[in-house]
């Protein structure tokens, strides 16, 4: 391992050095980031989980970095071209970018023009024509003609002279850095519609004739106009002098070629062919190369940006509040084909299933409220799930006069089905349910994701759970990594009751396979519950490794050890067995006895394998085992007689769920089966560049109608509730700081703000509901 790596890594971090090193030798040692950030504190100097991903990250980057520098060095030295000057240069690359330009003129390629010209002997023509501007081209080139050689005329002289300078300039790094900068700060992404296409293209009609910073475009337009072009209703290209008037006979990246090698052009006889030689350099062959290069890289911040969204999105439903154990009636609802009830006990086990038609056509309303009726009363229901999908609110209102009429002690709660029906028609989920129909596998997981939903929504390919933000036009292996991080983050933090989980659920703890997770279950049906955390070593493939990274995030309720219900790994058992014997107690005194616990110093137990960090944890640990980090439940209560859009009327204040966050907003879930979007500039008052700063997916809001359009199922919310429909609110404008009021310019400035202050959206808005959806 490169210690200029790790010193890099530090400075990106802003940590020290040794706490990189020795993050990056655990890691290499097969420790997962779960048990590093969790229990080896001490080591890392308490590199927290976020951290120790992005190092994990820009780890995986730079080592691929070295081993291509490597690559490089090793090519270019058997070309027997490396020289001390370009081999410190290519140490001295810190991102592949640079790397390759170095590279370009050393690369293995078909033979080129400017080759080919060098074999026909034009390169001393070409070094006098560029270098001595006196010289006469016309006369100079006659010195060099060969038939045999191809070179029949002047003209041919000439073209071969200029193809190998043009070339030389393509491939010489230090300029097209000049460049790269240049256009990174000036350049223009134009979106224009291909002709013909308007109508058919209607969703992108935002983008028809569109201008923007290339290196500024936000995610959800970058990746709005990429999908526009791929789909054959735009083109892209670049501008690179936005600010010239159109027709200009010379780019200013010519004036950049021109100044980087000290060429003055001016009446000197080669200045004609050096001219042409520029400005052909520039728009045949770097123009194009930068195009590639600068869509390429809007394109991966935008997916990064896109990745991030979804990340969060999705950790934010998964640390949702749970209902917990608690017996729970699962409905998925549904009109022709009825509406799928499962009922669960607080363990998740089904206990019953029945399918109910109390909506048109079959009407059996009454008939449909004697079996819930009796499903609650027979298995003492405490709460009752009702999928979000079609019917829902019909549903909803159907369980409400039920509870009403038979005098239920019993909730309801509207419930995401998102996913739902991708599980069903699993594979885990017929190795769960072999006997059950798919369908009612769908209320069986709506009513454990009431319950759980941690533990539900893991066997869901995160992608299908609907919080993404163009997830489908995104790198797909970066984005399964990125997720299947979250997940595992988050499932760790909660802990898993190993006498109770799933397999799916297993597999996301630290330090275990699914073959292993598997093991697991297999072991405890054989033999039943485990008693302690040490039963778990006689699993089949769990070895030492994966005990020692698992152990501390599997929790054994009402086991042997009243420690194996908490997160104190079993390596620390012997640190609170020394508090219990300072203190004259014995170990199931120590637990929750938070007066005495407050009292006491971690420094006081520290040893050479346990610092103060360690015991501090264990100590708070001890004082509440087994805490849960994410919130207390809460439901929304959705407005009676509002059940679908054209319901709707501008000034209504409603409850709803956010069901997702994007750059440009939230969508609020307010039960109408069509999400409304509260554009990032209606969620508060004060100025906000992140909508996250003020919601995050599952919190219950308060907002206002401001616009439906009944015919497009678009509904435009405020968070402000003091906003009135139709009037000018743009406060947050006015309020934002003066340097983060820069907004895009020109016409999509306008649409922007127009499209905020409806908070109905552009051609993303729509694109974004439609990948929702």
């Amino acid at each position: 391992m490169s210690q200029a790596i790790c010193n890099l890594i530090a400075q990106e971090l802003n940590v020290r050095s040794e706490q990189v090193i020795a993050a990056v030798n655990l890691i290499d040692d097969g420790n997962t980031v779960p048990f590093i950030a969790r229990y080896r504190k001490e080591v890392t100097g308490g590199l927290d989980d976020t951290q120790l991903r992005n190092l994990d990250s820009r780890l995986a980057y730079l080592r691929e970095l070295n081993e291509r520098r490597q690559t490089i060095l090793k090519s270019i030295q058997e070309q027997g071209k490396l020289t001390s000057e370009l081999e410190a240069e290519i140490n001295q690359a810190d991102s592949k970018t640079r790397l390759e330009d170095l590279y370009l003129p050393y690369k293995p390629k078909r033979r080129t023009k400017g080759q080919i010209a060098i074999e026909a002997g034009l390169e001393p023509l070409a070094d006098k024509l560029w270098n001595e501007p006196q010289t006469e081209p016309e006369s100079e080139a006659a010195n060099y003609l060969d038939a045999d050689k191809g070179i029949v005329d002047t003209k041919a002289a000439l073209d071969g002279a200029r193809a190998i300078v043009m070339e030389r300039i393509a491939e010489d790094a230090n300029l097209l850095e000049k460049i790269r900068h240049h256009l990174n700060r000036s350049a223009e992404l134009v979106a224009r519609v291909v002709d013909g296409k308007q109508q058919e293209g209607e969703k992108f009609k935002d983008y028809f004739e569109h201008n923007e910073a290339i290196s500024k475009v936000p995610s959800h337009r970058a990746l709005a106009m990429l999908r526009g072009r791929n789909e054959g209703f735009l083109t892209l290209a670049m501008n690179a002098d936005p600010e010239q008037e159109e027709g200009a006979r010379q780019s200013y990246c010519e004036t950049i070629i021109s100044d980087h090698y000290g060429i003055s052009l001016s009446s000197a006889p080669a200045d004609g062919w050096r001219k042409q030689v520029i400005s052909w350099a520039w728009r045949i062959k770097v123009s194009m190369h930068m195009e590639t290069e600068l869509m390429g890289a809007m394109k991966e911040r935008a997916e990064i940006e896109a990745i991030e969204v979804f990340a969060t999105n999705l950790k934010d439903l998964l640390m949702a509040a749970p209902a917990g154990p608690r017996a729970t009636l699962g409905l998925d609802p549904g009109l022709r084909t009825g509406s799928k009830i499962a009922v669960v006990d607080s363990t998740g086990k089904v206990l019953a299933t029945e399918t109910i038609y109390p909506h048109p056509p079959q009407k059996q309303y009454d008939k449909s409220a004697q079996v819930v009726d009796a499903l609650v009363r027979k298995y003492d229901v405490d709460l009752i799930a009702i999928g979000n999908g079609t019917a829902s609110r019909e549903t909803d209102s159907f369980v409400a006069d039920l509870i009403k009429r038979g005098n239920l002690k019993v909730q309801k709660i509207m419930v995401s089905e998102a996913g739902a029906s991708v599980y069903s028609a699993s594979e885990l989920a017929a190795k769960e349910f072999p006997n059950l129909d798919v369908s009612l596998r769908g209320a069986v997981s709506i009513a454990r994701r009431l319950q759980d939903p941690l533990a539900e929504l893991v066997k869901i390919d995160p992608k299908s759970i609907g919080v993404g933000q163009y997830q489908h036009d995104v790198s797909q292996s970066m984005l399964a990594k990125r997720l299947d991080a979250v997940v595992e983050d988050c499932v760790n933090a909660v802990g898993v009751d190993v006498n109770t989980a799933s397999p799916a659920l297993l597999t996301r703890v630290a330090g275990l396979s699914s073959t292993i997770a598997q093991n697991i279950v297999d072991y405890r049906d054989e033999n039943g519950r485990f008693e302690a955390r040490t039963t778990l070593k006689k699993v089949a493939r769990l070895g030492p490794k994966a005990f020692e990274q698992c152990a501390g995030f599997l929790r054994i309720m009402d086991g042997k050890n009243p420690l194996d219900a908490s997160s104190v790994h079993p390596e620390a058992y012997p640190v609170v067995k020394a508090i219990a014997e300072k203190n004259h107690k014995d170990v199931k005194g120590l637990i929750g006895d938070t007066q005495f616990l407050r009292g006491l110093h971690a420094v006081d137990y520290t040893d050479e394998s346990f610092g103060v960090p360690t015991v501090t944890d264990i100590i708070k640990e001890l004082d509440k085992p087994g805490r849960d980090p994410r919130p207390e439940f809460k439901t929304a209560t959705f407005a009676d007689g509002v059940n679908s859009v054209s319901d709707l009327e501008p000034g209504m204040v409603l409850e709803g769920v956010v069901s997702n966050v994007a750059n440009f907003g939230a969508f609020v879930d307010i039960g109408v089966h069509q999400d409304g979007l509260v554009h990032i500039s209606a969620l508060t008052d004060r100025y906000v560049s992140d909508p996250r700063e003020v919601v995050k997916a599952g919190d219950i809001v308060k907002v206002k109608v401001m616009e439906v359009d009944v015919q497009r199922k678009r509904i435009g919310l405020s968070m402000r509730l003091n906003d009135e429909p139709g009037q000018d609110n743009r406060s947050q404008r006015s309020s934002a700081p003066r340097g983060q009021q820069r907004q895009p310019q020109g016409n999509q400035r306008r649409r922007e703000e127009s499209n905020g202050n409806s908070a109905m959206g552009g051609a993303f808005a729509a694109a974004f509901a439609k990948a929702k959806r």
